[in-house]
């Protein structure tokens, strides 16, 4: 369904694209998804007959925006009787999605089985931006061969850990070891992102930087850059491991 890989914006302008009716969205719904810094996508409910051949799938969409607040569309795609050729259209609420379904195949919308309300359970929104707020915190997927560059890899890694502000920044050890880097590779794993950190604008990036030693061995530094601080101003901390880094943007910055 998506690209893992794929960017928020790509995503949005790839899904509105496909779709037959993406003229009917309010123009200021499609100019507040022009903020989006983030994106979940989900499969929601599918639907396949075999004596009809009628085939439709309804996704749900969720995007984080840099106000905060998180933003869904519901899109169905369907492939009626005797074609191959799958249809698009989407919608900003689960009420015009149910209109659609009735339209289309003259039935109600299949949404899962129901189940007994809560008044004080989160919506499909509030339930959404839970996930968005959980990329901070996620692992990267697997990435692609890497490709070192032999350019004074010893003195990089020196500079890394020279400009790291955090209390708990590699140590020594650290130090002397990256002192035998012959090459290294810097990638951005998390892209510039704004989001509020104690009601700013805060601005988060996270890069690793890769390190190939004399022995053979790997070792990556992971530097998160960001904004959350009292002023305002910039601030880069490193550490020896995706998983610290991510909590510390996850810990200093509170998605609302």
């Amino acid at each position: 369904m998506s690209d893992p890989y794929e960017t928020t914006e790509a995503h949005l302008e790839r899904l509105l694209g496909r779709a037959l009716n993406s003229y009917d969205l309010p123009d200021q719904l499609v100019e507040r998804l022009g903020t989006a810094l983030a994106h979940s996508s989900a499969l929601y409910s599918s639907h396949h007959s075999s004596v009809t051949g009628l085939h439709r799938e309804t996704f749900r969409h969720t995007y984080l925006l840099s106000d905060g607040a998180a933003v869904c569309l519901w899109e169905l795609a369907y492939r009626a009787p005797g074609t191959n050729r799958t249809e698009h259209e989407v919608f900003d609420s689960k009420a015009e999605l149910a209109l659609a379904t009735n339209r289309l195949f003259g039935e109600q919308f299949d949404a899962p089985a129901a189940v007994p309300e809560d008044p004080d359970a989160p919506d499909d929104a509030e339930d959404d931006l839970a996930v968005l707020g959980a990329l901070f915190a996620r692992p990267s997927l697997p990435r692609q061969r890497r490709m070192y560059a032999v350019d004074e890899s010893a003195d990089h890694a020196r500079r890394v850990l020279r400009r790291a502000e955090n209390p708990d920044r590699p140590g020594p050890a650290v130090g002397r070891l990256l002192a035998s880097a012959y090459a290294h590779q810097i990638t951005q794993a998390f892209g510039s992102r704004q989001c509020l950190a104690d009601g700013r604008d805060a601005g988060f990036t996270l890069y690793e930087h890769a390190f190939v030693l004399l022995d053979g061995t790997e070792f990556s530094l992971w530097e998160v850059e960001h904004t959350a601080t009292p002023d305002g101003r910039h601030m880069c901390e490193v550490y020896t491991s995706e998983q610290a880094a991510r909590g510390a943007m996850e810990l200093r910055a509170r998605v609302r």
